[in-house]
């Protein structure tokens, strides 16, 4: 016989907490308790293309920086190709195209080495330009939030990116955009995101 369980109720809702790095990223809150951390090298040292880095930092309403964040990556290779288990051989050995980046607990900065990707051909058969996908969780964030990186030297694909063009003003897509500079000579992009307030990333109902 089927009990109606009526009585239970829905469990509160919180949010992410510091404590979220303790059982994803063990190592960034102290615990030396694997081997090899999930999560750490994005590329690996046997992919092709150009070597670059990204840093940023996760910007509050208030234009202070939160330091408590974890973001997840996901990225194509060089050719364009991800990283899946229907494709055995199609990547190099040892990329991942996936990782896990901890903002530093005192300055609230991030940053992650790895290989510019290529551009990738989504499921309609259209060319996205050249991005890396993030996902952002922190304390203060009761749903992760998903938005893309682009590259600013990649300015004729971004033009044609069909994700890109449905954001209706050039302004909100800026967002996504992550600034070339270089040091030390090699390339390093700059990505700000931006949660709250004037110039807020676009994130991605996904």
């Amino acid at each position: 016989m089927r009990q109606t369980l009526d009585y239970l109720k829905e469990t509160p809702s919180q949010t992410a907490g510091p404590y979220v790095h303790i059982g994803l990223a063990p190592g960034a809150a102290g615990f030396d308790i694997y081997k090899q951390e999930l999560g750490k090298d994005i590329a690996g040292p046997n992919a092709k293309g150009e070597r670059i880095r990204i840093e940023g930092r996760v910007i509050d309403g208030m234009g202070s920086p939160i330091k408590d964040v974890m973001l997840e990556a996901w990225q194509a290779n060089a050719a364009g190709i991800y990283a899946h288990p229907e494709h055995p051989g199609a990547v190099e050995d040892g990329f991942r195209g996936w990782g896990r980046i901890i903002t530093d607990f005192n300055t609230g900065d991030w940053g992650f080495d790895t290989i510019k990707p290529g551009a990738v051909t989504d499921q309609n058969g259209r060319t996205m330009a050249p991005h890396i996908s993030l996902w952002i969780v922190a304390r203060g964030i009761n749903v992760g939030l998903q938005t893309r990186l682009y590259f600013s030297d990649e300015e004729a694909s971004n033009a044609a990116d069909p994700v890109l063009n449905l954001i209706e003003w050039e302004r909100r897509r800026q967002t996504l955009i992550a600034a070339r500079t270089e040091q030390d000579g090699k390339p390093v992009y700059r990505f700000d995101i931006k949660l709250q307030g004037e110039d807020e990333t676009v994130f991605f109902d996904i």
